[in-house]
């Protein structure tokens, strides 16, 4: 991928009038169309405090309305909300939110599970044209943005480094990625309940997930069946229970994970306590 100079950057590719974002704002007029209009979503408590920073320098260097914050605001409604209004603007005769709608491209600042998060929300939405998507580092392990050509490292989160990114944004290729179905099943409990896990409940990288209903021809006898999507890559057994560790472990102390290389380390530490190297040391049968 050819790296960009930041001063040869032009922001104005990039930004988008606040009519075309906001369906109540006043219609502008603009003197020449961005070339490559972005929707920036972040994921500000990614990174430690790198998250909050990219969110701050995004916001200060294109329109406010076009970077959110995925901590204040689920990806879903946005884009639902943005391509209704672009519906609205098209059907009057709107020339901009035409061209805009064909070169959209969005950015997503996160780990691995924002990342796919926002492809399922993408998959999920429909779009006769789907906008392709780049995604921002800002995670532990960043396999997803590294398969594509984005790195591993966290980035820098000051106006060069993210002209910088804009600009690869605008020369990269698309990609394909492949989308996974999963099928689940569990038996039917002869006593109490097997009620499903609440959807807030359920990772935002496993898309489109629900319990199929009795007619589905993919349902069992005597069994509750869940189906759903995946991107990247779905873990079980002992790899999920590390990253399920590390996830609950976080969670309660967000101040312990501001440093890619203090996650990467916690991963590990995490990896040999519940690896199965270490369990049979912790195993009933061993005492």
């Amino acid at each position: 991928m050819a790296v960009a100079n930041s001063e040869s950057v032009l922001l104005k590719d990039f930004k988008i009038p606040t009519y075309i974002l906001v369906s109540e704002a006043k219609v502008e007029k603009v003197p020449e169309e961005p070339k490559c209009p972005v929707i920036v979503f972040i994921n500000s408590k990614s990174g430690g405090q790198l998250g909050g920073d990219l969110l701050v320098t995004f916001r200060n260097l294109l329109n406010e309305e076009q970077v959110f914050d995925l901590g204040e605001e689920a990806p879903d409604k946005v884009l639902r909300r943005i391509y209704v209004n672009l519906e609205k603007l098209k059907n009057s005769g709107d020339e901009l939110a035409v061209k805009i709608q064909k070169n959209l491209r969005l950015i997503v600042a996160g780990g691995d599970g924002t990342a796919g998060w926002l492809l399922g929300v993408v998959s999920d939405l429909k779009l006769s044209h789907s906008p392709p998507i780049a995604t921002v580092p800002l995670g532990t392990g960043n396999n997803l943005p590294f398969s594509f050509g984005w790195g591993k490292k966290n980035p820098g989160t000051d106006d060069n480094s993210v002209k910088l990114f804009l600009g690869e944004v605008m020369k990269a290729k698309e990609m394909k990625i492949d989308s996974w179905h999963i099928i689940m099943r569990m038996k039917t409990p002869k006593e109490g309940s097997c009620d499903p896990i609440a959807p807030l409940e359920l990772p935002h990288s496993l898309h489109a997930f629900h319990r199929c209903s009795e007619a589905d021809e993919l349902n069992v006898e005597g069994c509750h069946t869940f189906r759903g999507g995946f991107w990247n890559y779905f873990s079980m057994g002992m790899d999920a229970q590390v990253s399920y560790a590390f996830h609950s472990e976080r969670k309660l102390h967000p101040e312990k994970f501001k440093n890619q290389l203090i996650n990467q380390s916690t991963y590990a530490k995490l990896g040999c306590t519940q690896g199965w190297f270490c369990a049979s040391l912790f195993h009933p049968a061993s005492q």
